[in-house]
């Protein structure tokens, strides 16, 4: 075959000329669509509800934060009030039935005495006197968040009857109500801390992460330095240069920031960690040859690349700031009365004879405990969710 032969033959056409229908190509299904075109947001927020943990542990957490709006109105009594005929009272009952036949929700009356052998308050139910418990009624005053007064409770016993599901404590004043009170303080104190402390790690470890050299070498060995103290010890120095002439709002501030000062330098490190390996990617290249500046690209180009990472560390953090709190006010260098927090509450309970008598004066602890629990698994489920891809 001669070479003129060869490159007048024409290569054969492989692309069909046929009309393009589209029900010929295999669709993708609803389930796959959605998936595609779903946001990042969104593919987060669905490997977040799959974690059954730690959806529930944020519903707990969202109704815990929201009961402390409406502290006044939920808890049975006011903070301070005092019944000096029930000091050390147990927790007591509530009951349905009276002899088979149904009441409703009620308590039996109390009769106490006083045993001279070990000097406790023994109290027996006097099941002849009867004590509706009501909802939505009157009872004792309050001021609503210092602004209004008002006097509406979500429920209350029939005058002339106690209602102590949780017990008393030596000056008579229920354990509920203060647990109820108490997580206003404890809870914000975490949330305003862990404020503070993210601005602080964003903002040095931003820096550190971004230059680099000189400026994160210095950084880095202020953090290790910090790091270095025992927790413990150090918030207890530094919570004892507060003045006792402070007032108790001075007093829950100064808290607040010790507890911010000294819980940055995790978050620092993370993000300085994340913006070392950011900031060699193009984009950011192509946005400094732009002329943007470090300020512009560290807020607008590199933090929202693991935002969703910082939310989870965050979020881990918190029972930290709690329990820092909590271990303060417990050894009697935190929040100080008339300020009533979880911590301030489990201080009556360092004497050991006098838990040993009324154990229920510990029972602060528990909501503590299920608040730390929660946050943890929360913050579990938010750093699966933060790499939806995984």
């Amino acid at each position: 075959m001669s070479a003129d032969s060869g490159n007048d033959r024409q290569l054969e056409h492989y692309v069909s000329e046929a009309p393009f229908d589209p029900r010929s190509v295999e669709a993708l299904s609803p389930e796959q669509e959605r998936y595609y075109m779903a946001s990042q947001w969104q593919l987060m927020w669905w490997k977040f509800i799959r974690h059954r943990l730690a959806l529930i542990s944020g519903g707990f957490l969202l109704l815990m934060y929201g009961s402390i709006l409406i502290s006044e109105f939920l808890a049975p009594y006011n903070l301070h009030t005092r019944n000096i005929n029930a000091i050390f009272a147990p927790p007591q009952s509530v009951h349905f039935f009276h002899e088979g036949e149904f009441k409703g929700p009620f308590v039996y009356g109390t009769h106490y005495k006083l045993n001279l052998t070990n000097l406790r308050r023994e109290y027996t139910e006097n099941t002849s006197k009867i004590y509706k418990i009501n909802f939505f009624c009157r009872g004792d005053e309050y001021d609503f968040w210092g602004v209004t007064k008002g006097n509406l409770h979500l429920f209350c016993v029939e005058e002339g009857g106690t209602l102590f599901l949780l017990g008393t404590d030596r000056l008579g004043r229920d354990i509920l109500s203060r647990i109820m009170y108490g997580a206003r303080i404890s809870l914000t104190i975490g949330l305003i801390g862990i404020a503070m402390s993210f601005v602080l790690g964003m903002v040095i470890g931003g820096i550190a992460g971004y230059y680099g050299g000189i400026i994160d070498l210095v950084v880095q060995r202020m953090i290790e330095i910090l790091q270095s103290f025992p927790q413990i010890p150090l918030w207890m120095a530094l919570s004892a240069v507060l003045p006792v002439t402070w007032s108790p709002l001075l007093i829950y501030f100064g808290i607040t920031v010790i507890l911010a000062m000294l819980d940055w330098t995790g978050l620092a490190r993370a993000v300085r960690s994340k913006l070392l390996a950011l900031r060699e990617e193009d984009y950011c290249l192509a946005a400094q040859l732009m002329g943007a500046k470090p300020k512009r690209i560290i807020g607008r180009h590199l933090m929202p690349g693991f935002m969703s990472h910082l939310i989870a560390s965050a979020t881990l953090s918190i029972p930290t700031m709690i329990l820092g709190e909590t271990a303060l006010s417990f050894l009697g260098l935190g929040l100080r009365p008339p300020i009533t927090s979880w911590g301030v509450l489990l201080n009556e309970a360092q004497n050991i004879s006098v838990v040993a008598l009324y154990p229920w004066l510990i029972l602060p602890v528990v909501p503590v405990v299920l608040v730390i629990l929660a946050f943890s698994f929360l913050g579990d489920g938010l750093r699966d969710a933060a790499d939806p891809y995984k």
